[in-house]
């Protein structure tokens, strides 16, 4: 089955989505494709929480409505002091926002055609568009449509939104599922430069308030840590420590001898490494010398680990480099940490992510990197992108 894509140009995308902030969208429904009908539109788009519907005329203006809820087949009107309707033009810089008459519904939640009143779209199950303007939303027809009712397209989108600020109250909420350990422990790992110590930085900074420089970073042929560190992260320059332990080691390098040792790695997967231990270049830790932790509780064991690649680095990594993540990704599975791989500097890698961070998950390039990193043996659960 081939896969069904965006009728959205980039710029009619980037456009729409300066009407949300941070957010993204997952298409839900393509008319062209699954039919010029209420029922098919319901049997995409119900209850899928905030949505928005893009619609296509012949004129070759974009426009469209958003509500933030669900659609439900209720058969009654629907207040929502979110909802608006928009209208893009290729010769505007912002698209134009409307929204709903106070006190008035944003749309009548019917099993047929989404109804907001001003526009109806899909019309007699036809691609069509019924405007009535001043009826919920006034707005001039010839900003909002230019008059011209027939449909070439028309697509809705799941808008996917995060709040800053809910994202870091979640986090701090956050509980192991185990009472014995109330916090739980990522270690950082990944190849000199790859930006495991600056990520905690900008992790602490986030949530102290202001920027800190806790870990050592910086760029060099050797790791600029030399030592195993965990992290505490504090929420606000007096506030409680979060639930979470970041766990700072040595980057891997791909000669032997070279970097923090596999077996030093394996140990602090089991706990059995202490702070500040100092990583030896004569060889890993062994369980008769001091810094060795006999007695390792699942409290002091690594409970996630993160995969920390510099995406510009990420196609050409060395094959000693992979074999060395494949040893790696091979013990946790066996000891059953949970992986994650987190690629960084993507502002670097691809210049339209540097100038809209927004455009991440839409960049082709990106998306490129990412599967070639996955595809190197370095499987993981889930993918961030920094």
């Amino acid at each position: 089955m081939s896969t069904i894509t965006s009728s959205l140009s980039q710029d009619q995308e980037k456009k729409l989505l300066s009407l949300f902030g941070h957010a993204r969208l997952h298409l839900l429904y393509k008319a062209s494709v699954q039919g010029f009908t209420a029922d098919a539109f319901h049997s995409r788009c119900d209850r899928q929480g905030p949505t928005v519907i893009v619609a296509f005329n012949t004129a070759g203006r974009v426009y469209g409505a958003y509500t933030s809820k669900d659609y439900t087949k209720s058969g009654q009107p629907v207040i929502d002091g979110e909802a608006f309707l928009y209208s893009i033009k290729a010769e505007e810089p912002k698209p134009l926002k409307v929204v709903g008459i106070a006190g008035q519904p944003a749309f009548t939640d019917v099993d047929t055609s989404p109804d907001f009143g001003a526009l109806v779209f899909l019309h007699d199950n036809k691609p069509s568009v019924l405007s009535n303007p001043g009826t919920n939303f006034n707005f001039q027809a010839p900003d909002m449509h230019g008059g011209d009712f027939a449909l070439i397209e028309l697509e809705v989108y799941r808008v996917e939104s995060w709040k800053k600020q809910e994202l870091l109250q979640n986090i701090s909420k956050y509980r192991p599922g185990i009472s014995a350990v109330p916090q739980a422990r990522i270690l950082l790992v990944g190849p000199v430069g790859a930006g495991k110590s600056s990520f905690f930085n900008s992790v602490n900074s986030i949530f102290r308030g202001s920027m800190t420089c806790q870990a050592i970073a910086g760029t060099a042929d050797k790791s600029v840590t030399t030592q195993y560190r965990t992290y505490r992260i504090m929420a606000g320059k007096r506030g409680q420590s979060l639930p979470l332990v970041l766990c700072d080691t040595m980057g891997l390098e791909e000669m032997t001898g070279a970097g923090v040792d596999i077996e030093d790695l394996f140990n602090i997967f089991r706990g059995h490494i202490v702070d500040r231990y100092q990583f030896s270049p004569s060889g890993p830790l062994m369980p008769d010398s001091p810094g060795y932790k006999t007695l390792a509780t699942l409290n002091d064991k690594i409970h996630c680990i993160a995969y920390v690649v510099d995406t510009c680095k990420a196609s050409i990594l060395s094959q000693k480099m992979l074999d060395k993540f494949d040893m790696i990704r091979k013990k946790a599975s066996q000891m059953g940490i949970p992986q994650i791989l987190l690629m960084t500097k993507v502002d670097e890698a691809c210049s339209l992510v540097a100038d809209d961070l927004r455009t991440i998950y839409h960049s082709v390039y990106i998306q490129k990197k990412v599967n070639v990193t996955t595809s190197c043996r370095v499987m993981m659960a889930a993918v961030l992108l920094l």
